[in-house]
């Protein structure tokens, strides 16, 4: 793996994030496919906020070098890296390249599985497994029945295989948190849907935000006050202004490959 080292692979100079796509372009399947991957990241920008090693990326290609072709990214619809940047040289990721992340592969991906099955039970499975992601969680609400498996599961890369976790929520030693299923409540008890949260090793769900705060006003013993637990639409508008803003970077991109600054283009 010397080659590999010098950002080589099979003779030929592995390229870099800006000149790859940031993602594959296939659009999301339904507001769970924006919004869960997007609770996780918010609740880890809270509960992780001193740390800088960890990067959690939503709907973004994870290039390497394990396959025929390292051009031809995977891309989870969430992932957790460890010991990396949190942002990478103070700037925000395009998307995610081992050699260019000192070959460090995500310790976690998450799959949500639609109506249309995308290979989360064969092909991604084994693209995950060689590139060594240790834990593996695939959540099938809708469709596990069609698909043979529960709604939902952790595997862990065991001797280069997947093993199917126990219990609910997973604890995770070498992440330190535990992660599983919980219903949540907005629309001031109206609506209830299913979402995956993060856990201690005592099996406690790491609270939002939102939800902190209403525990300690209940603590006090202040009058109770309705504050939703997530807010559907304002994810809509932040993964809204995400895709512009890549398609905005995508474009100059391509520009400065043409030999034209777009920063100068109104000059």
């Amino acid at each position: 793996m010397d080659m590999q080292s010098d950002k080589f692979f099979n003779g030929v100079a592995l390229p870099s994030t800006d000149e790859l796509p940031c993602s594959d372009d296939t659009p999301v399947d339904n507001e769970e496919h924006n919004l869960i991957p997007n609770v996780l990241l918010f609740l880890l920008q809270y509960i992780w906020k001193h740390r800088r090693d960890w990067y959690f990326g939503v709907e973004m290609a994870v290039y390497h070098t394990t396959g025929s072709d390292f051009t031809v990214p995977v891309v989870p619809d969430a992932f957790l890296s460890l010991g990396v940047e949190r942002k990478k040289g103070g700037k925000s990721r395009n998307s995610y390249a081992t050699w260019e992340e000192n070959w460090v592969a995500p310790i976690l991906t998450l799959e949500l599985v639609s109506h249309i099955p995308r290979g989360e039970y064969d092909e991604k499975l084994n693209i995950y497994a060689k590139l060594g992601v240790l834990y593996y969680v695939i959540y099938n609400p809708e469709f596990w029945e069609r698909d043979q498996h529960q709604p939902f599961e952790v595997y862990k890369l065991i001797d280069n295989s997947y093993q199917l976790q126990v219990g609910e929520p997973c604890w995770m030693p070498e992440i330190k948190l535990g992660i599983g299923r919980y219903i949540s409540v907005s629309g001031g008890g109206a609506i209830t849907e299913e979402l995956i949260g993060l856990y201690d090793e005592e099996g406690n769900r790491h609270l939002t935000p939102e939800e902190f705060v209403a525990e300690q006003r209940k603590q006090r013993g202040e009058e109770e006050i309705y504050v939703p637990q997530v807010e559907p639409e304002w994810f809509r508008y932040y993964q809204q202004a995400e895709q512009e803003r890549q398609r905005v970077e995508r474009l100059s991109n391509y520009l400065r490959s043409l030999g034209i600054d777009p920063d100068n283009l109104l000059d």
